[in-house]
C-alpha cells in the first residue's frame, strides 16, 4: 500500500507547466475578488454618504425634495406600512397599505401537495402598481402611502359584504380610493378605483392612465415540470374572442400586444387562477411570460402592463374586480364572461367533445360514485362499449385479411420482389373481388381517436381529480410513484410510475394481439419495431404525467384485450372465407362514380375497351 501512495503521488504529480498555470488561475481570481471587494465598499461609501447628506438637511429641506419629486403626492411618500383582511368561507385576501394592494390571497379550501395553504401569490413577489404623471412627474402608487378609511359590512339577500376602501390623498382634497368589495360565499374581489378631483391633479391632456400587474406563480403540484407548461397568461377581447399567451422558455419570456380592447386578463395555473377583469373595458394590454430556472422556488412570473381609459371628469370610477378561484369547469361557467377558458380542453373541436360529453357524464358519476379511481374505471367501460362495434368492425376485417393470405402469398409468389406494381395491382384486385377493404381496421381505430385525444386533455385538467387516491397512487391529478431513484434519468425523471408501468405492458399485449389478428403475407415495414418501441415512448412520456390518465389508458388496454378474445371466440375464420370464395365469384359491382364515368364516355364516343 505504501508504494502504491507513493506511485500515485510521483504520477499525479503536476508538472511545471500545470503549476504555472494554475497559478495564473489563482491570481486572476485573486484580482476579481479584490475588484469585487473595492466596488462593494465604493457602494457602501456612496450609500454612507448619500444618507449623510439627507441626514444633513433640514426638515424643510427633505418635505422640498419631496414636492419636488412627487409635487400633489409628496405627503403620500412616507408612513407606516400596515395590513388588512377581506375573508369569506372560499378566500381570504390579505392588503396593505404600502400601494394599497393585495398583498396575498389564499383559497381556504384546497392545501398544496405539501399539505400547506394553496397561496396564489404573496408578499413582494407580487407587483400592482398605478403609474401617470402629475404636474410632469412620474407617480407610482407602489411607493406611495394609502390611508384606511371606515370598513364596511353591508347586509344584503345572500348575506354581508364586506368593504376596505384605502385611500390615497393628494395636495388640495384631490385623492383616489381602492374600493375592495367581498361578498359572501364568492370568489370574486369587486375592485373600485374610485378618483375625486384628479383632473387637476393629472393635467387636461390624460386620457389612459397605466397599471402595471406582476405576479410569481408558485408551485402548488408535485409535478413541478407539468404544472410549469400548464401555466399561461389568458386573456378575452371586449366582445370578442378569447386567447392565450404562448410558451415560454426558460429566462426568454413570451410576450404579446393586445392593441384593441381587453374585457379580462388571467394568470393561469394549472388548477387555480387570479383574473382581472374590467366593468366596460381596458384599452389596451402587453402581457408576458417568463420561466423561472430552478427545482424549486417560483414557476414563472407574469405580467401585464394595461392602458384604462381616463375622461378627466373631477369625479370618475373604474369599474373592476378582481377572482381568484379553482379552475373547475362548473364554477367557472357559473361565472360567464367565458372564463371556461381557463381549463385546458384541447383544440376546439376536441373541447366540444369534453363540454357536452366527458364532463357531463363525469359530474354524473360523481353523484353516484365516490371514489375516483372508480369512476376512471366506469367512464373506460363505458368509452369501450360505446366504440365496441367499431372495434368489432376492426377485428372482423383483419379477419378477412388474415384468411386471404395463402392467396396472397401465391400472388407475390407469381411476380416476384421486381414487379412491384404488378404485384400491388393484383393484390387490390383480389381486396376488390373479395370485398375486403384493406383500409377497414384503420378507418374505425381513427374515429376513435377524437376520444383518446379528449380525454388526454381533460385527465390533467381536471380538478376534481387533485388529491384524490386510488390504490396505491395519492393523487390522480398527477403521477404517482412506487419507487424514488437516487439519479435522473432524463426525459423519464427520477422515479418510477407503477400504473404507466402497467398501461405499456398492456399496450405492447393488445398490440401484439393485434397484429398477429391482421398479419399477411405484405407486412408493414418496421411495423414490429413500432409495436415495442411505442410501448416504450408512452413508457417515458406518461411516467410524470396525470396518474388518472395512465389508469384510464391501463383499464382501457384490458378491456380491449377481453374485448379481442370474445371477438375472436365469436367468429368462424373457415365461414369467412368461404364467404370470400363466394364473393369472388360474383361480377364485381361498379360503384355509382364508375357508372357515371362510363356514361360520361359513352355520350362522348369513347368506346369501352
Amino acid at each position: 500500500m505504501g508504494v502504491l501512495l507513493v506511485g500515485y503521488s510521483i504520477f499525479t504529480k503536476p508538472s511545471e507547466e500545470e503549476i504555472a498555470k494554475n497559478q495564473r488561475i489563482r491570481d486572476s481570481i485573486s484580482v476579481v475578488e479584490a475588484q469585487k471587494r473595492l466596488e462593494a465598499d465604493k457602494n457602501r461609501i456612496s450609500k454612507d454618504t448619500i444618507s449623510q447628506a439627507a441626514a444633513a438637511l433640514t426638515p424643510e429641506q427633505i418635505n422640498q425634495k419631496k414636492v419636488n419629486e412627487l409635487g400633489a403626492f409628496a405627503e403620500a411618500s412616507t408612513g407606516e406600512e400596515k395590513f388588512f383582511y377581506l375573508e369569506n368561507k372560499k378566500i381570504r385576501v390579505k392588503f396593505t397599505s404600502k400601494g394599497g394592494r393585495p398583498y396575498s390571497a389564499e383559497m381556504k379550501n384546497y392545501q398544496t401537495f405539501e399539505g400547506k395553504p394553496v397561496i396564489l401569490f404573496d408578499g413582494e413577489s407580487t407587483h400592482f402598481n398605478l403609474q401617470f404623471f402629475s404636474q410632469n412627474k412620474s407617480i407610482a402608487t407602489q411607493n406611495l402611502y394609502f390611508q384606511p378609511q371606515t370598513t364596511e359590512t353591508e347586509q344584503n339577500a345572500e348575506g354581508e359584504s364586506k368593504t376596505l376602501t384605502l385611500r390615497l390623498l393628494a395636495a388640495g382634497g384631490s385623492y383616489i380610493d381602492y374600493v375592495y368589495t367581498l361578498e359572501p360565499d364568492s370568489y370574486q374581489l369587486g375592485f373600485n378605483i374610485r378618483m375625486q378631483g384628479m383632473d387637476q391633479v393629472l393635467g387636461k391632456s390624460t386620457t389612459m392612465i397605466d397599471l402595471d400587474w406582476a405576479v410569481d406563480i408558485r408551485q402548488q403540484e408535485k409535478g413541478r415540470k407539468w404544472e410549469s407548461d400548464y401555466a399561461t397568461v389568458q386573456y378575452k377581447f371586449y366582445q370578442d374572442i378569447v386567447g392565450n399567451l404562448g410558451m415560454s422558455k426558460e429566462n426568454k419570456p413570451a410576450e404579446e400586444n393586445l392593441t384593441t380592447k381587453v374585457e379580462w386578463i388571467g394568470f393561469k395555473q394549472q388548477f387555480f387562477s387570479t383574473v382581472l377583469m374590467a366593468n366596460n373595458y381596458m384599452t389596451s394590454a402587453r402581457i408576458s411570460s417568463t420561466t423561472l430556472p430552478g427545482l424549486i422556488g417560483p414557476l414563472k412570473t407574469f405580467s401585464a402592463e394595461i392602458s384604462l381609459p381616463f375622461e378627466g371628469k373631477t369625479s370618475e370610477d373604474i369599474g373592476m374586480k378582481f377572482y381568484f378561484l379553482p379552475n373547475h369547469y362548473k364554477i367557472l361557467k357559473a361565472e360567464g364572461h367565458e372564463l371556461t377558458i381557463l381549463v385546458d380542453l384541447g383544440w376546439k373541436w376536441i373541447s366540444w367533445i369534453n363540454k357536452w360529453f366527458v364532463i357531463n357524464i363525469f359530474h354524473w358519476l360523481e353523484g353516484v360514485v365516490s371514489n375516483y379511481g372508480i369512476i376512471i374505471i366506469i367512464l373506460t367501460i363505458f368509452f369501450k362499449l360505446l366504440v365496441f362495434p367499431l372495434s368489432y368492425k376492426s377485428f372482423l376485417s383483419g379477419a378477412r385479411m388474415k384468411v386471404l393470405k395463402p392467396q396472397i402469398d401465391e400472388i407475390n409468389k407469381k411476380f416476384g420482389a421486381d414487379k412491384a406494381m404488378e404485384k400491388q395491382q393484383a393484390t387490390m384486385a383480389l381486396y376488390k373481388k373479395a370485398g375486403v377493404n384493406p383500409l377497414g381496421g384503420c378507418l374505425p381505430a381513427l374515429l376513435q381517436m377524437p376520444i383518446w385525444i379528449a380525454l388526454f386533455r381533460f385527465f390533467p385538467s381536471s380538478i376534481e381529480l387533485r388529491q384524490q387516491s386510488f390504490l396505491w397512487a395519492h393523487d390522480l391529478s398527477t403521477f404517482d410513484s412506487i419507487l424514488t431513484l437516487p439519479f435522473t434519468i432524463p426525459g423519464y425523471g427520477a422515479h418510477v410510475s407503477l400504473f404507466t408501468l402497467l398501461m405499456a405492458l398492456s399496450m405492447l399485449v393488445t398490440t401484439k394481439m393485434q397484429m398477429d389478428q391482421t398479419q399477411t403475407a405484405q407486412p408493414v415495414p418496421g411495423m414490429k419495431i413500432m409495436m415495442y418501441m411505442m410501448p416504450v415512448m408512452m413508457l417515458v412520456w406518461f411516467n410524470s404525467y396525470a396518474a388518472g390518465l395512465s389508469v384510464y389508458y391501463f383499464f382501457s388496454n384490458v378491456i380491449s384485450y377481453l374485448q379481442q378474445i370474445i371477438i375472436k371466440r365469436s367468429i368462424d375464420e373457415e365461414k369467412i372465407l368461404n364467404k370470400l370464395k363466394e364473393n369472388q365469384k360474383k361480377p364485381v359491382k361498379k360503384s355509382k362514380f364508375q357508372e357515371r364515368l362510363e356514361l360520361m364516355a359513352k355520350e362522348r364516343g369513347v368506346q369501352k375497351r
